[in-house]
């Protein structure tokens, strides 16, 4: 029974997901890493369709990290192939499928063509509920030192002094800031460590460690960590 269908085990409001194991996927079966980053690809449209049937109002998946640059130049040009072919696809869709993309990390690396669509897919879908966000040149280090800069420079332009600062106009600052942090991040593959992702905004989230590689990714297991999610007790520090 899908969890759509069960009254007591409604999603969070906001999923992300460390889309992990591409590689050992493909290794696994004698296959190039290409291979594994395109079984990946079919993982997350699968996913990412779930959770709008089951009303999730935002989903954020870690693409591609500030780290994964120290790849191979063929692994890399794959990963941003994949992308390129997805966004062309999603821009032809819009209308039918009706999510909202939104981008965190540094565009500026990318390349001209890839941040035109970025940027595209952004503007055309804003009025749509459903919202999609790609860590794209991402990491959570990054993405603080950058707020961090940027509350800086309005500092120095007069339009706050150092001690207005608080932690909510610190996160709006940040590449989410204008939305609600995770209450369930999963990693699947099977290894716990949050890999510079989300630093700021996981503070109280659930991780939900998973067993299964990425590219095998299932609704159903999308289920078990909701499921294991709805079991936990979150106290936020209170008793």
């Amino acid at each position: 029974m899908a969890l759509s269908e069960k009254e007591n085990l409604a999603p969070p409001r906001h999923i992300a997901i460390i889309m992990d194991g591409n590689g050992r996927w493909a290794k696994q079966r004698g296959l190039p890493r290409t291979a594994g980053h395109a079984a990946g690809a079919e993982a997350f449209r699968r996913i990412a369709n779930y959770c709008r049937t089951l009303g999730v109002e935002y989903l954020t998946v870690y693409a591609f990290s500030t780290e994964n640059w120290k790849r191979s130049q063929e692994e890399v040009a794959g990963i941003m192939k994949l992308l390129r072919r997805y966004l062309e696809e999603a821009l032809r869709d819009m209308e039918k499928n009706r999510v909202c993309f939104r981008f965190f990390g540094d565009l500026s690396r990318l390349s001209p063509e890839l941040q035109k669509l970025c940027y595209d897919a952004q503007h055309r879908s804003e009025e749509y509920d459903v919202q999609v966000n790609f860590c794209l040149n991402y990491g959570g280090r990054d993405e603080i030192v950058h707020a961090a800069r940027a509350f800086a420079a309005d500092v120095a332009a007069g339009t706050y002094r150092p001690e207005a600062l608080t932690e909510a106009l610190f996160a709006s600052y940040l590449y989410s800031g204008e939305i609600p942090d995770p209450e369930l991040i999963i990693r699947p593959s099977g290894e716990k460590r949050t890999s510079n992702f989300l630093l700021w905004q996981s503070a109280y989230s659930e991780y939900v460690f998973m067993n299964v590689l990425w590219p095998d990714f299932a609704p159903e297991h999308l289920d078990e960590a909701i499921a294991e999610y709805h079991r936990r007790n979150r106290r936020f520090g209170g008793t």
